[in-house]
């Protein structure tokens, strides 16, 4: 039995330059939470540029682009609901209206890799861009409709 990783993508759409005042607060907020995620427990990897974030994807230079690998769903879902950083993160959240814009389409994807792997941005948007199109599938899911491991 080969054993799988959770990768997960989330984005949002930036309201102005992350270097603008508007954005000062969720910079600030910014480098605690990836801290958090990067000790919390079943966190295999999070993509960086060299940077502090990474943005544009799916064409869009104002997509602020969030991508990582967990042991399990349940690593993920513990990290973001029931955690330390949980607390953090749902104050990050509170204030998201100030930051992003609104986003009508599915703007989060968690699919299934090998462990050992990593998965690269043009995968990532083409799992998001799939569950936008097609809904939830093995391919395409969210926390929502989990699929198990292959």
């Amino acid at each position: 039995m080969t054993r799988s990783w959770l990768a997960q993508l989330n984005v949002a759409r930036l309201k102005g330059p992350l270097d603008s005042p508007q954005l000062a607060g969720f910079m600030e907020l910014l480098d605690g939470i990836n801290a958090l995620a990067d000790a919390a427990p079943g966190f295999v990897w999070r993509h960086t540029d060299g940077t502090r974030h990474t943005v544009g994807l799916l064409g869009d230079p104002h997509l602020l682009v969030n991508l990582s690998v967990w042991e399990s769903i349940a690593a993920l879902r513990d990290f973001t609901y029931g955690s330390e950083a949980a607390s953090a993160h749902a104050r990050a959240l509170g204030r998201r209206r100030e930051w992003f814009d609104r986003m009508r389409e599915a703007h989060q994807v968690l699919w299934w890799i090998p462990a050992g792997t990593l998965p690269t941005l043009e995968e990532a948007g083409e799992r998001l861009r799939h569950l936008q199109t097609h809904r939830s599938s093995p391919y395409a899911f969210t926390f929502r409709s989990p699929r198990p491991p292959p």
